[in-house]
């Protein structure tokens, strides 16, 4: 589904993220850990296409298609979706309207705003007002929409209450057909059969993985992916010792 080689990328002619490869098969969902600066919001935001973050070297593939040059609205429709960890406010366009564009007649608005919570914001300007567990609610809300075989999250947890974490972590489980009490193993036949989406979720506080059954666990440090494995080992790491500790275990 996604796979990076070799990849780094400049901001403002600095070095952001060196050599860094990854792959995420098919249905597969991993979770990317990091201090604050490591460059984990930056490898997102590359994946998707923004203007700013240069790459000097490497490449990008998403379903076996290389797209390390080519625009973020393509990407989008080939079906990347980022969720981001401080969206913007958007004045003007409704809620409805926005999901409307997302969803391409492909599924019911009300529906989907009801299981989000959401119902009552349709008509109300993107973001606008909204509290911090409300403005999560909405970006999943617009991820839902699109249904992309590709979901980027940054953060999803952060920042909101332990209410908004219980629905916002069992409705990523949904989106990504991963929930913890409901997954089983399956082929990965089985899984292109069904389309699960792949997933690649930024996680700071470790709460997502109460919700979601993910696969592979990383940790992004000064730019650079220093370790790779058990993503529940991993975290139990970082909580005991930190991150340049964690750095000299091996998963």
């Amino acid at each position: 589904m996604l796979k990076i080689e070799g990849l780094k990328v400049k901001i403002a002619g600095k070095d952001i993220l060196n050599n860094i490869n990854m792959e995420i098969k098919a249905g597969e969902s991993h979770a990317l850990f990091g201090p604050n600066g490591s460059g984990k919001t930056t490898l997102l935001m590359t994946i998707m296409g923004f203007s700013g973050y240069n790459v000097v070297e490497g490449k990008i593939f998403f379903k076996k298609r290389e797209i390390t040059r080519i625009p973020m609205n393509e990407r989008a429709n080939l079906g990347i979706g980022l969720s981001f960890q401080r969206p913007p406010n958007i004045r003007g366009i409704n809620m409805r309207q926005m999901i409307e564009i997302c969803n391409k007649g492909k599924g019911n608005i009300e529906v989907m705003a009801r299981e989000l919570n959401l119902y009552e914001f349709l008509d109300r300007e993107i973001n606008f007002g909204f509290s911090g567990g409300e403005i999560k609610r909405s970006e999943l809300f617009q991820i839902m929409a699109q249904n992309p075989d590709l979901i980027l999250l940054d953060e999803p947890e952060s920042g909101v209450d332990l209410e908004n974490i219980y629905l916002i972590g069992g409705v990523i489980g949904k989106l990504l057909k991963r929930n913890l009490e409901s997954h089983e193993l399956k082929s990965h036949k089985e899984i292109k059969r069904e389309r699960i989406p792949a997933g690649l979720i930024i996680t700071h506080t470790g709460y997502i993985l109460d919700y979601v059954d993910v696969d592979q666990g990383h940790v992004l440090f000064n730019g650079e992916l220093c370790c790779t494995g058990n993503p529940r080992e991993i975290f139990k790491c970082i909580k005991e010792f930190g991150y340049k500790e964690c750095l000299r275990c091996s998963f």
